[in-house]
């Protein structure tokens, strides 16, 4: 096995598709991306094996998020107070992309969706959005409130959807600029981990330098 992951070598830059109608409220879906928006993590390269789909949109409202979680026995398990040990999504995102720095910046976010983990029993969805450890500057704390997210039970897993309008996210501005950087992680405790690229051997949880770049197309 190489001591360097095949995915270190190179960095990819993906790209975002535009969806005019999201977010909808009609029916159960939030977002109910199509394929084409699904962002492969070439796990095959690291001789891994995805458990998720992610999927990501943009418009001029803000920035969409779906995943979907197949191939579980058991219930998501989760702890709001303990997001990065919980079941769920966590997703980094930089509205500038200056990935030239190791901390993060004013315009650096981290947001976490867990299925289940909120509620006085714990047993209901939740967004927390966190400081990245180690940054220069923290973005700006939102209020959950503002965040429009929905989470789904299906037969084998979960669909957690989240769309995160243009105030919650510091800097964003399509017209200025059309490349952020951003990185996922979903964990779980039944079925592992799954990385956009590198894995915990690398500092991505606070280095954007080790993220990539998600480029919005219409």
């Amino acid at each position: 096995m190489s001591l360097v992951p095949n995915r270190f070598l190179f960095r990819v830059a993906y790209p975002c598709r535009y969806i005019k109608r999201i977010p909808t409220e009609e029916g159960a879906r939030l977002l109910d991306l199509p394929e084409e928006c699904r962002i492969d993590n070439f796990a095959a390269m690291d001789d891994r094996r995805n458990f998720a789909d992610v999927s990501l949109a943009w418009n001029e409202l803000g920035l969409a998020l779906q995943v979907e979680v197949r191939g579980k026995e058991r219930l998501p398990e989760g702890n709001a107070a303990r997001p990065r040990a919980s079941d769920g999504v966590t997703l980094w995102i930089d509205t500038r992309d200056a990935r030239t720095s190791h901390r993060g910046s004013r315009h650096c976010h981290q947001f976490h969706i867990l299925p289940t983990g909120g509620g006085p029993d714990n047993d209901e969805p939740a967004f927390i959005q966190a400081k990245i450890n180690r940054a220069l500057q923290d973005a700006p704390l939102c209020n959950p409130s503002e965040v429009s997210f929905r989470t789904q039970r299906t037969k084998t897993g979960y669909i957690v959807e989240v769309f995160l309008p243009a105030p919650v996210l510091h800097g964003f501005d399509p017209e200025q600029s059309r490349r952020l950087g951003f990185y996922y992680s979903v964990r779980d405790a039944e079925l592992g981990e799954q990385d956009l690229s590198v894995g915990g051997e690398f500092p991505y949880w606070e280095d954007p330098s080790l993220w990539s770049v998600l480029e919005l197309v219409r």
